[in-house]
C-alpha cells in the first residue's frame, strides 16, 4: 500500500480528533462529544482507506467487523444490564463506542499493517478514555468493549495481500465459513 492511499483518510481522522480533543479540565459533555467524533472518524477511516484503493474486500471486511462488534455489544448490553456511572440508563456494559472504535482500528491494522494500525489504535484508546471521563462507562466496560472490537477486527479482517481469505457468514438458517484461494 502506498502512503498516498491511506494518508488522506487517516489524516482526516487524526485532524478531526485533534480538533475535538478536550483539555484536561474539560467537562463530561466535551469528553463525550470528543469520543463520539473520534469514533465516527475511525469508522470513516475503516471504510475510507479500502475504498480509496478500490479494495472492495477490505471495505466488506470492515463492515463485517463493525457489525459483529456492534451486535455482540448490543447483545451483552441486553444480557447484562449495568447502570452507567452518570445514572442515565442501564446500558453501561460493555462500551459500544469503544467496541466499534477498536473494531475499526483492528481492521485497519490487520488489513494494512502497523503504520496504519498504530495511529488508529491510539485513537481507539482515546475513545475508551473519553467514555470513562464522560462518566458513561466504568473502566471494565471499556476494557471489555476494546476486547470485543479487537477480536472482531482481527477475526474477520484479512491482510490485503493474502492468497487465502476466510469469510464468516450467517443468515436466518445458520452460518458458516467460506474460503477462497488464489493459485
Amino acid at each position: 500500500m502506498t502512503k498516498r492511499a491511506f494518508i488522506p483518510a487517516l489524516s482526516c481522522a487524526i485532524l478531526i480528533t485533534a480538533a475535538a480533543t478536550p483539555p484536561a479540565h474539560a467537562g463530561e459533555k466535551t469528553w463525550n462529544d470528543a469520543g463520539s467524533i473520534t469514533r465516527d472518524a475511525l469508522v470513516i477511516a475503516a471504510f475510507g482507506v479500502p475504498l480509496a484503493q478500490s479494495d472492495w474486500d477490505g471495505a466488506l471486511q470492515a463492515g463485517g467487523s463493525l457489525v459483529a462488534a456492534a451486535g455482540v455489544t448490543a447483545g451483552l448490553k441486553q444480557a447484562f444490564p449495568e447502570r452507567r456511572p452518570d445514572g442515565s440508563d442501564n446500558k453501561g456494559f460493555p462500551s459500544g463506542h469503544t467496541s466499534v472504535s477498536f473494531a475499526a482500528a483492528a481492521t485497519l491494522q490487520n488489513r494494512y499493517g502497523w503504520k496504519v494500525g498504530l495511529p488508529a489504535q491510539a485513537l481507539a484508546a482515546f475513545v475508551g478514555l473519553s467514555r470513562v471521563e464522560a462518566r458513561k462507562h466504568h473502566v471494565h466496560d471499556v476494557l471489555v468493549g476494546a476486547a470485543i472490537g479487537e477480536a472482531s477486527g482481527f477475526l474477520i479482517t484479512r491482510r490485503a495481500s493474502d492468497r487465502v481469505q476466510v469469510f464468516p457468514w450467517a443468515d436466518a438458517g445458520g452460518g458458516g465459513v467460506a474460503m477462497t484461494m488464489r493459485f
